[in-house]
């Protein structure tokens, strides 16, 4: 596995936009300085997600971006993916850790120490903790303080990103935090420009970092 960089985590979401505006848009983000993007589809049949993915490793592999798969290792596998992401109700990471191999990257979601600490005891690279703050995606939120977060960096010597309706506006909150970077859906994706979007977040998030 290549160095990861968890910096600027890109997250998408393709409700309400076609497929070629929706490539358009993570190619843009790509350019922008996305350092990792993960495909999340919740909704789409197996033979649409991989067939979207495909699209999207082609965009990805172009800009030497690791592309993450959320959830289904089945289809990170099937395009060979750099990774994939699973939450607290998908497959544990112990077991998409084994399908997976040594050589990939696997991220989990957080929200609590212990949590976290089991993540990396079962062979996370790194964690996404959150929802720091609302979000305005379909996925179930739970708020996860400041202060756990500082905690789960403190926990575990993986690579520790924080999550939930960040922008460059307010992610001065993860200040002191001690993250290794942030993870953004809406700030890019809902984005009028999201080649600017995602670099003034990486400069916002650089500037205090």
């Amino acid at each position: 596995m290549k160095k990861l960089d968890t910096t600027m985590y890109f997250i998408t979401d393709s409700t309400n936009y076609s497929e070629a505006e929706f490539l358009r848009r993570i190619e843009e983000a790509c350019k922008g300085g996305v350092t990792l993007l993960q495909l999340r589809e919740k909704d789409k049949t197996t033979r649409a997600y991989l067939s979207l993915a495909e699209k999207v490793h082609t965009i990805t592999m172009r800009y030497d971006i690791p592309l993450i798969i959320d959830d289904r290792v089945d289809i990170a596998l099937a395009i060979n993916a750099e990774g994939v992401h699973v939450g607290q109700s998908d497959l544990p990471v112990k077991f998409a850790r084994q399908l997976m191999g040594t050589d990939k990257i696997v991220g989990a979601t957080t929200k609590t120490v212990p949590q976290a600490v089991e993540a990396y005891e079962q062979g996370a690279d790194y964690l996404g903790v959150g929802a720091i703050y609302p979000t305005t995606t379909k996925v179930k939120t739970v708020l996860t303080s400041v202060d756990t977060l500082k905690e789960i960096v403190k926990a575990v010597p993986i690579k520790v990103n924080a999550i939930g309706g960040l922008n460059k506006d307010n992610i001065q909150v993860l200040n002191g935090t001690g993250i290794d970077g942030i993870c953004v859906v809406s700030a890019i994706m809902k984005a009028n420009d999201p080649f600017t979007a995602a670099k003034e977040l990486r400069e916002a998030f650089h500037a205090f970092r």
